[in-house]
């Protein structure tokens, strides 16, 4: 059964235009928090987008952030743009999007550098594991989702788009529907021994 659920699951772009269910998200969200984290600090944040208007937003400011970026760095206007569309789409054709973000507010603090950004890195791995979570819970419940790094490249965007708390640091974009198509097909995987070393 789990390795049915691990196996199966697939990043989902494309979505029917029915809605999610509020008691849906509440128990996805609530999946989420479930993961572990460094000192059970759960330093997971998230920002739910519903509305047509507040997702159509964020996707342009997302969008105008890539194409001033990839412009800086000479990359051929047609291709932005196509990235740019490409991006739009899947943000406005997704009934549900949510921003992840992680806050450090309750995590430990160090003086020195080397222990700060290691309690950076356990924040943001804690953050991962409770998308992964979220991922998982939506695919048993027959929705699908994609989760993308996006805002990593655009925090400070997406910060001031949503008006959220400045100590909210943006990890990811999960957009969340009922599927609209299968996904990819299995995708590949290295074999354990390309990963692993026994001991």
């Amino acid at each position: 059964m789990i390795e049915n659920v691990l196996k199966s699951r697939r990043s989902i772009r494309r979505y029917l235009t029915d809605s999610v269910k509020d008691d849906v998200l509440h128990k996805l969200l609530e999946a989420a928090t479930w993961a572990p984290s460094a000192h059970n600090k759960q330093p997971w944040r998230f920002a739910v987008l519903q509305d047509a208007f507040q997702k159509e937003n964020l996707a342009h400011a997302m969008g105008n952030k890539l194409r001033f970026d990839r412009t800086n760095d000479g990359d051929d206007p047609e291709i932005i743009e196509r990235d740019v569309a490409k991006s739009l789409k899947l943000i406005e054709g997704s009934p549900i999007v949510i921003v992840v973000c992680l806050s450090m507010s309750d995590m430990d603090v160090y003086v020195d550098e080397h222990r700060s950004n290691a309690e950076f890195l356990m924040a943001v791995q804690s953050t991962a594991m409770a998308v992964q979570n979220l991922l998982l819970a939506a695919h048993t419940m027959g929705l699908g989702a994609c989760w993308r790094c996006a805002p990593l490249f655009c925090a400070e965007t997406v910060i001031d788009t949503l008006k959220l708390p400045q100590n909210w640091h943006p990890q990811a974009l999960v957009t969340l529907g009922h599927p609209d198509e299968d996904g990819k097909t299995t995708p590949s995987r290295l074999s354990l021994s390309e990963v692993t070393k026994w001991l």
